[in-house]
């Protein structure tokens, strides 16, 4: 029973810290990203998967907080530890839109892998690895994000020789490649791109035709042909051919193929469209795309090994523009390390913001003492008042006229009673209780007017004496509660003028900003909400004086007036028990 507790213990302490794990405090934002299996309905997995991330205004809204090129860009896997592979095809925080390649070591199919992406920070050196972002078997892979000829990203760096094709603002993934029935892109042949039986091969691509095809092809490589005849997709070499559905104008479409050990396969959208013989023979020639092909290219890929039917679902399922399979979390903000916003805020406080916190700061440092100090000081007058009361309510008649016993030999009579002992000015026991002060008057006034021997019998009160000493109680029942209420003033300047002198500082420091805006004459969002959020920090700060303070008056202030009421009423009973046994 005692482990488990203990291990109970440790569980609470030791789980907040690892729900709060943050990879690299240097970071100061992050974002959890979800990518999911079951939309692309795969029977197995695949391993060492680039998955596209598009970020843009409906999943991601902190541009601003990036450095202008992304450079800051970092992902983890799940275990918020494992950096993953990466690099960015896009990046326009102008348009708020960009285009990341993560790879992905591990997803099986039905299951759920979290990734974290980390962003804000400006020191950051740029963390892109376009090359270790690909399995050694990717060969070539063309985004088209450049402007000019395709750049190969694998480590391979199987530039065009020659390329004809112009920009394709407007693809699927950003920029594409556009085929106008002359264009090229020729590859001069290499060893990183042959074809062996032995190992397979693989080749996809998003195709958009413009209309039915001229025996356009799609990619020659030696006696290997994938062309469009009108708009059905045909496959060719030594072994056999093959044929695929007709695709639809002005669609895009993934197509793809494998080359292995198991035949030829032809896959569109992700599906096996056809299948055939294998490829006996090893090829290692050039590689042409697009010849005579009126349409455009995206994200063209060469693998030298055949992928499997799940890698081609996923990729059709997630690079879509209508894709499914990602889901964008929150935004989380790094509360222990780096520049967080309330640091951001504090930056760009005026000086005339800081000397009206300062002021604030002083009335809060105040308000707590005097909170502090009066609860003190209420909690022993409501002891020594208990205590008081219990003693006095034990005082018999028989007592009574010992009340003016003031001599040692009075001292020595009451030695056994603490309460009498109290009377002839021993105050050790009621040092605090405002009744004990005002019955001790009483005593006095009593003492004056009927003399100072215990043994001398008084001949009674009159009612001019007892209405002069209940005048006497009166003004010592207000000093009393000019004691108690002593320094509350202080509370209620916190309560009203704090708020005051927090939108002082706030209206100070709008005017200052806007009037450096005019100055500057930079009118955006970026320059004006730094100092609006500064310039509302004062109004913080003096609610935050305030609250307290109310709190603090209230409370304090209902005590004090339970107290007050039992001075009242003791004031009353005193004066009847003086007249009762005192009086004519």
């Amino acid at each position: 029973m005692t482990t488990r507790f203990f291990r109970y213990v440790i569980f609470l302490f030791a789980f907040p810290g690892l729900a709060q794990a943050w990879w690299n405090e240097e970071w100061n934002f992050r974002k959890q990203i979800t990518v999911e299996t079951a939309a692309a309905q795969l029977s197995g997995g695949v391993n060492d998967v680039p998955v596209l991330l598009r970020l843009h205004t409906g999943n991601f809204g902190y541009f601003q907080d990036m450095k202008a090129d992304g450079s800051d860009l970092r992902f983890v896997a799940g275990d918020d530890k494992t950096p993953l592979n990466y690099h960015i095809e896009r990046f326009d925080p102008i348009n708020e839109m960009a285009l990341v390649w993560v790879k992905l070591p591990v997803l099986t199919a039905g299951a759920k892998e979290n990734i974290w992406m980390y962003y804000g920070n400006p020191a950051a050196a740029d963390g892109q690895d376009g090359a270790g972002s690909y399995d050694t078997a990717q060969a070539l892979v063309y985004h088209f994000a450049d402007q000019g000829a395709p750049r190969d990203v694998t480590a391979y760096g199987n530039q065009p020789a020659r390329s004809s094709a112009a920009p394709e603002p407007a693809a699927l993934l950003g920029a594409g490649a556009r085929f106008d029935g002359g264009a090229v892109i020729e590859i001069a042949a290499a060893p990183s791109l042959q074809y062996s039986p032995d190992k397979g091969w693989s080749f996809s691509a998003w195709l958009k035709l413009d209309g039915a095809q001229q025996n356009a092809v799609l990619l020659r490589m030696g006696e290997l042909n994938l062309s469009i005849d009108g708009l059905i997709p045909r496959m060719q070499h030594s072994g056999g051919q093959l044929a695929g559905p007709a695709l639809t104008a002005g669609t895009w479409h993934h197509l793809a193929f494998t080359l292995g050990r198991d035949g030829t396969h032809l896959y569109i959208n992700g599906v096996e469209a056809a299948a055939g013989t294998p490829l006996a023979t090893a090829l290692n020639a050039p590689v042409t795309l697009g010849q005579a092909l009126v349409g455009a290219l995206d994200e063209v890929q060469i693998a030298t090994v055949p992928r499997g039917a799940d890698w081609f679902k996923f990729a059709s399922q997630t690079q879509a523009m209508e894709g499914s399979g990602i889901a964008y979390g929150g935004d989380e903000q790094n509360q222990t390390g780096g520049n967080s916003y309330f640091t951001v805020i504090l930056k760009n406080v005026t000086v005339d913001g800081w000397v009206v916190i300062a002021i604030l700061a002083v009335m809060a440092v105040v308000s707590a003492l005097v909170m502090i100090g009066k609860g003190w000081v209420i909690g022993r007058v409501r002891r020594d008042n208990a205590a008081f009361l219990e003693d006095f309510r034990k005082l018999g008649a028989h007592n009574e006229d010992k009340l003016d016993a003031v001599d040692s030999e009075d001292e020595r009579e009451f030695a056994g009673s603490p309460f009498l002992l109290a009377l002839v000015a021993k105050h050790d026991h009621y040092q605090s209780s405002p009744l004990y002060r005002i019955y001790h008057v009483g005593v006095q006034e009593i003492r004056n007017r009927q003399g100072r021997a215990v043994s001398a019998q008084a001949a009674g009160l009159s009612g001019a004496a007892i209405n002069a000493i209940r005048a006497s109680l009166d003004a010592s029942l207000v000093r009393e509660m000019q004691k108690l209420n002593n320094q509350m003033v202080l509370l209620t300047i916190a309560i009203s003028g704090g708020p005051f002198l927090g939108l002082l500082g706030t209206v100070v420091g709008v005017m200052i900003t806007f009037a450096a805006i005019a100055a500057s004459g930079d009118v955006n969002i970026n320059a004006i909400a730094p100092g609006i959020a500064a310039a509302l920090v004062a109004t913080v700060a003096g609610l935050g004086v305030a609250i307290p303070a109310l709190f603090g008056y209230n409370y304090l202030g209902s005590r004090i007036r339970d107290i007050s009421a039992d001075m009242r009423v003791f004031v009353d009973e005193y004066l009847g028990r003086i007249a009762e046994h005192h009086g004519q």
